[in-house]
C-alpha cells in the first residue's frame, strides 16, 4: 500500500475524529443542559444538572485530545512527520482506548463506544500500515 496515501487517510480520519471530539466537548462543557446533549446522552435537564461539573471536566479532556491530534495533523502536513504522527497517535490512541473502556464497562453503551472509537481506530490502523509499508 502507498505510504503517502495511508498517511493522508490517517490525517483525514484524525481531523474527523477531532471534529467529533470537539462536538462532544461542546455538548459536555458548554451545552450540557441543552437539547443536543440531552438527546445524545439521555435524561432530563434536572437529571443532568448534578453531573454538570463532571461533564464539564470530561468535555475538556475530549477537547485536549482533539487538539493533540489536530496539532499532529498540522505538523505532519508541514513535513514534521515523526512528531506529527506521534501526536496524532497519542491523541487518537487515547480516544480509541477510552472507547474500548466504555465498551467493556457498559453493554448498553457499546453503540456509543463504537461511534466514539471508529474514527480513531481508522487513524491508528492507517498510520500503522503507513509506517510498516
Amino acid at each position: 500500500m502507498n505510504r503517502a496515501l495511508m498517511l493522508t487517510a490517517a490525517m483525514v480520519f484524525a481531523v474527523l475524529a477531532s471534529a467529533l471530539h470537539v462536538l462532544i466537548f461542546y455538548m459536555e462543557s458548554i451545552a450540557w443542559e441543552g437539547t443536543l446533549a440531552r438527546r445524545t446522552f439521555g435524561g432530563t435537564v434536572e437529571e443532568a444538572r448534578p453531573h454538570a461539573f463532571y461533564a464539564f471536566n470530561q468535555g475538556f479532556y475530549n477537547l485536549f485530545l482533539a487538539l493533540q491530534a489536530i496539532i499532529g495533523v498540522v505538523l505532519t502536513a508541514l513535513g514534521h512527520t515523526a512528531i506529527g504522527v506521534a501526536l496524532m497517535l497519542a491523541g487518537t490512541g487515547a480516544m480509541l482506548a477510552a472507547a474500548v473502556v466504555l465498551a467493556l464497562a457498559s453493554t448498553p453503551h457499546r453503540s456509543a463506544a463504537a461511534k466514539q472509537g471508529a474514527l480513531p481506530l481508522m487513524v491508528v490502523s492507517c498510520t500503522i500500515v503507513a509506517l510498516l509499508g
